[in-house]
């Protein structure tokens, strides 16, 4: 939009040249998204307040939550609306990869947001089945992932930290690619339940997806780095930075203690986005690295939901897993920092692949 606008002027106006830097238009991207955020989240949680919008607590959680019942809740969707926009009005319009990656956050956050919408309209925690819910992850991930391979053909799967090919998936491609960001989604859902837990790692991953994308995209720099190319992933530094950006406006208001919650409007579509981010950069199986505190969590949830069915018998206090050191005695900010630093250097980590493949 904006960019569309100022790249038209730049023959006449030297100045105008700068929005040719993806570079720029990152941070200006990011510099849009936290504005959005701080302009808008007092409005937000004041009508969040006024419509009596406020979270349902499971009655099976830690007693310490209970408190927390009625903190206005659907704050992802402001998260949506500050990562969107900015998108909009810096990443190139003819770039495919914007379409199909905000295609995925719109659709995974109306899936979100009529889950939260049937908690709080009928004041229970169940909202939208878990097979419903799923569904329509996948039809839209499905869709998305299918035509993403229909535009080179290419099912290659890279393997991080090591030089080489990766292993060829052919058209099996579309179905793994789609396990990637429906898994991603529910992953960063399962993390959401401490405040500010998921939106720190969210903007950790959307830090070092930046990073990757501007070198995919890069001729120059993926040459010198002996790094897979990929044609137009640049423009997705872009709406990373704006996801990074709406993250940081958020987690202002989210931070211990919460005065708004994201909500599955928020956590099903950011989850959903960086799922979408590690396809389109070719970093599926880095993902794993990077967001492995999303991992950690479901990881926690299926080996318990496995080990009560097969031994009658729990591995954990509670899960996921932050609710389990809940029960131990960690205060809830201890959890959320120490998970943060864990998340910061998995970052790091994931980032010496850039050198070491």
């Amino acid at each position: 939009m904006l960019y569309q606008l100022l790249i038209s002027y730049s023959d006449s106006i030297s100045g105008f040249n700068v929005v040719k830097y993806l570079t720029f238009r990152s941070m200006l991207a990011l510099l849009t998204a936290l504005a959005i955020s701080f302009i808008f989240s007092p409005w937000f949680i004041r009508k969040m307040k006024v419509r009596q919008y406020g979270q349902v607590i499971r009655t099976d959680g830690p007693q310490s939550h209970f408190s927390k019942k009625g903190t206005p809740t659907m704050g992802g969707g402001l998260i949506l609306f500050a990562t969107i926009l900015p998108s909009l009005m810096w990443m190139d319009w003819s770039n495919t990869f914007l379409w199909l990656i905000l295609t995925i956050t719109a659709s995974y956050g109306v899936i979100g947001f009529m889950d939260d919408y049937l908690k709080i309209s009928k004041k229970n925690t169940k909202g939208v089945s878990g097979k419903q819910k799923l569904f329509w992850q996948f039809a839209v991930g499905f869709l998305v992932c299918y035509f993403h391979y229909e535009m080179n053909h290419n099912g290659v799967v890279n393997i991080p930290f090591f030089k080489g090919n990766g292993f060829d998936l052919g058209p099996w491609y579309i179905l793994f690619s789609t396990l990637v960001i429906v898994g991603a989604s529910n992953a960063v859902n399962l993390t959401d339940g401490l405040d500010g837990l998921a939106i720190g790692p969210v903007m950790i991953n959307a830090a070092v997806f930046a990073v990757l994308a501007y070198v995919a995209g890069h001729a120059t720099i993926s040459e010198y780095l002996k790094y897979h190319r990929v044609v137009g992933a640049g423009e997705l530094s872009i709406f990373a930075c704006s996801l990074l950006g709406a993250g940081l406006g958020f987690l202002w208001y989210n931070t211990y203690p919460a005065q708004v919650f994201m909500g599955d409007v928020g956590s099903l579509p950011l989850g959903g986005a960086l799922g979408a981010l590690a396809v389109f950069t070719r970093h599926e199986l880095l993902l794993v690295v990077v967001g492995g505190i999303f991992v950690l969590e479901a990881v926690s949830v299926i080996t318990q939901v496995f080990s009560f069915k097969l031994t009658g018998k729990r591995i954990f206090k509670m899960a996921p897993i932050h609710h389990h050191f809940e029960l131990k005695g960690w205060p809830e900010p201890k959890v959320i920092v120490r998970f943060w630093i864990i998340s910061i250097v998995l970052g790091m980590i994931a980032l010496i692949n850039l050198k070491l493949r």
